[in-house]
């Protein structure tokens, strides 16, 4: 089934109204007037009480709703199956990848002139967050996709690059994001991968780590410098296919927790990249890594929220079941407590998330608050998962039942993408300036 996406556009009216409103500590009763006005004249507008509300946060439109419906019913019914397997086999199966792009999950906000499905950011984090809910390998395969790749091409491809590879993207090619290597983890900047100029080619050399969605991508945004003496300023961001002469992806990594999404080596030894493959200006990949990575920590933060709403929902029904010295173990006052602290923080974590996206789509900066969302979500999910397998007790050490895979899934949001404390170093240095 593939999902439509409905996109609503606000008139030049509707706008303006916004933007007075926005602004009405400076215009007070006049903008007040003007909005009174401007509803009185266009009956298009609605009611004024409307228009001057704010929704809550955590409130979808009907377009959002509809897809975080269609998308907690997809991983029920299409990942739930599956999850253990591919949990021990280390592996997506390549029929529920197919299914993500026929549920036009891999191209949330590629325009449908590409074939996408034409939707929004917003939208892009509710999927991820229910996918979570169930596999957080398959909500981080989705998050790289779109927040991380998509994301990359649609703000810094040339026409000629996003209608080569767009379409792909959002049909039937996973892409793959390639920026850390062994000397560039938190200090991403000190990459060693070289590019140089061979006519109408460019050579690249180097290797890449901890490559998310490596084993399944045919298309990589790989970071090499073109002037390593010009130090971040020699960072040019290419597209390399896989089927590019020089390129390999090499070890894949065996992992702790999302051991179904593929973590590999990539190796580039003496690769051709056609020049006109270049993603954004020469010499400004600083810039595609920085605004991309921005962006994906929100991401990363939706699949947090979904993991830890996931090992909440599992724990909720698993103590309203067991029973011990006679009543359900949801029964003791104690147990109470932790299950509201548990749900009180993943609704924190939620809102920090949601609120960081729907700043973004407004185009407003939200840099701290991105950084704020990833940090808090994945201290979140690792408290929520680590207190699941408390109240499930001995059954929440074996893998018959489903958290101690949350909890080691969990792990990994306080490392990729920007660990916890380059989050904090981030908010601190904003809150300082």
């Amino acid at each position: 089934m593939i999902i439509f996406f409905r996109i609503l556009r606000r008139s030049a009216v509707s706008y303006t109204c916004c933007h007075l409103i926005e602004n009405s500590f400076f215009y007070g009763k006049k903008a007040l007037t003007i909005v009174y006005y401007l509803h009185k004249t266009n009956p298009k507008l609605g009611d004024m009480n409307d228009t001057l509300s704010i929704s809550p946060l955590s409130q979808l439109t009907e377009d959002e709703q509809m897809l975080k419906e269609a998308t907690a019913d997809f991983a029920q019914s299409s990942i739930a199956p599956r999850v253990h397997k591919m949990d021990e086999q280390a592996k997506l199966e390549q029929s529920l990848i197919d299914e993500c792009f026929e549920m036009g999950l891999m191209g949330v906000e590629i325009p449908e002139k590409y074939d996408g499905a034409g939707g929004t950011f917003m939208m892009s984090i509710v999927a991820i967050e229910q996918l979570s809910r169930v596999d957080a390998s398959v909500g981080v395969f989705m998050d790289v996709q779109n927040t991380l790749v998509n994301n990359a091409f649609l703000n810094f491809g040339s026409e000629d690059i996003k209608d080569k590879y767009l379409a792909q993207l959002a049909t039937k090619k996973v892409g793959a994001y390639c920026l850390s290597e062994a000397s560039s983890g938190s200090d991403a900047f000190a990459l060693k991968a070289t590019a140089k100029l061979d006519g109408d080619h460019y050579i690249l050399n180097g290797a890449k780590l901890w490559i998310t969605n490596a084993n399944e991508a045919d298309i990589f945004i790989v970071f090499a410098t073109v002037n390593p003496e010009a130090g971040y300023k020699g960072i040019t961001a290419f597209v390399v296919e896989r089927s590019f002469e020089g390129f390999s992806v090499g070890k894949k990594e065996d992992k702790l927790g999302i051991r179904a999404s593929s973590t590999c080596e990539i190796l580039l030894e003496d690769c051709r990249v056609p020049k006109e493959n270049i993603l954004g200006e020469l010499g400004k990949g600083y810039k595609v890594a920085i605004e991309t990575l921005n962006e994906g920590r929100i991401g990363i933060g939706a699949q947090m929220i979904g993991l830890a709403q996931g090992a909440f929902e599992a724990t909720l029904a698993y103590v309203k079941e067991r029973k011990q010295f006679g009543h359900a173990v949801s029964d003791n006052q104690g147990v109470q407590f932790q299950l509201a602290r548990m749900a009180t923080d993943i609704e924190t974590a939620r809102l920090l998330v949601y609120n960081s996206a729907r700043l973004k789509m407004a185009g407003k900066n939200f840099l701290k608050e991105a950084a704020m969302a990833k940090f808090y979500s994945s201290e979140v999910a690792e408290r929520v998962s680590s207190m699941a397998i408390d109240l499930f007790g001995g059954n929440g050490y074996v893998k018959e039942y489903p958290v101690e895979k949350f909890y080691r899934d969990a792990k990994i949001g306080k490392i990729y993408e920007g660990t916890t404390n380059m989050q904090l170093s981030t908010i601190a240095k904003l809150l300082l300036r």
